[in-house]
């Protein structure tokens, strides 16, 4: 989860890679945009406030850039600040937006656009809702709701470089995150959550289509590719980190949670022990650590420990791997 703190820094010392970029000539982005996309977007300038619906508009949904689509923010993320302008807390992924310093009112301000396109999409101010404390200050011209299926999932069961690894090869997965979930403190460092004073454990966020994969079967893949019936243990992983556990985002992916370990609980000697608890916060874990097994594989720990995994999710679950 970013905060303030992060913001700044990200401001002073560049953005994370996109995942793709989108450049255009100014011609082409008159010929592509309004009057008024044009004047926000590419001319640095902000919208008349209450000048859009959008700003008390709360369903479900996801938000995306307007002129490229990348996916900036979800609506879970969406809240109601009275300022005029459609305000979030957070964005989907860190680097989907980037951060520049804006003096141009004679006071320091950071400013946000996206990070595919380089549209001006409004700023960022540190006087939003905790936990993060953050308000983007979006420009409702320079968004727009999307259809899209993509559903969320935490999961916690040992080390996340496993977790993350077998997620990444399932079907309608999107994306996989490694992070740390339901502790007691904001932005948790690797090192303090391995001390075990955090009271987090390490997860990895999902984002998937229900249409290719369903939330049961991730959490069949998840009961089935690691043992969840050990206490705070995965085979020399020891300590409460590493429990088993799934955050639920609704009451409906609870109920599900519940019914799938109730299945399984016959296919095990020993009682399942994984937690099921809603869901809070996401902490997204260091850089070093994303997509770890993919920059890896030849480490020790990959071969030893994360291989026999994938191979055990490849017997198992062959029709729900990637092509």
């Amino acid at each position: 989860m970013l905060t303030w703190k992060n913001i700044l820094t990200i401001a002073d010392k560049g953005t994370p890679a996109p995942d793709r970029t989108v450049r255009k000539t100014d011609q082409e982005w008159r010929v592509q945009l309004t009057d008024e996309q044009y004047r926000v977007t590419r001319q640095h300038n902000t919208e008349a406030a209450f000048s859009s619906d959008m700003c008390s508009l709360f369903e479900p949904g996801i938000y995306a850039c307007v002129f490229c689509a990348t996916l900036l923010f979800d609506a879970d993320d969406k809240f109601e600040s009275r300022t005029g302008w459609p305000s979030f807390t957070q964005p989907i992924k860190e680097n989907t937006i980037a951060y520049h310093g804006d003096n141009s009112l004679g006071i320091r301000r950071i400013e946000a656009l996206c990070n595919t396109c380089e549209a001006h999409l409004g700023h960022v101010f540190p006087d939003g809702p905790e936990p993060s404390g953050l308000r983007y200050c979006m420009n409702a011209v320079a968004l727009k709701k999307v259809e899209t299926s993509l559903e969320k999932a935490t999961f916690g069961g040992g080390c996340f470089w496993c977790t993350e690894a077998i997620f990444e090869q399932l079907r309608g997965v999107d994306s996989v995150e490694s992070g740390y979930s339901g502790g007691h403190i904001d932005n948790p460092s690797y090192r303090a959550v391995c001390d075990g004073t955090t009271g987090h454990a390490e997860v990895v966020q999902v984002m998937f289509d229900p249409n290719e994969i369903t939330y049961k079967d991730l959490l069949s893949i998840h009961l089935s590719t690691h043992n969840p019936t050990t206490l705070n243990q995965q085979g020399a992983d020891k300590g409460t980190q590493y429990r088993s556990v799934i955050f639920a985002h609704n009451d409906e992916q609870e109920t599900i949670a519940e019914g799938i370990i109730e299945e399984l609980q016959d296919a095990f000697d020993e009682p399942i022990v994984t937690e099921i608890k809603p869901f809070e916060v996401f902490h997204k874990a260091e850089d070093y650590h994303q997509d770890y097994y993919e920059k890896n594989s030849n480490a020790g720990y990959c071969q030893a420990v994360i291989n026999p995994k994938l191979e055990k999710t490849k017997k198992l679950f062959k029709e729900k791997l990637k092509d």
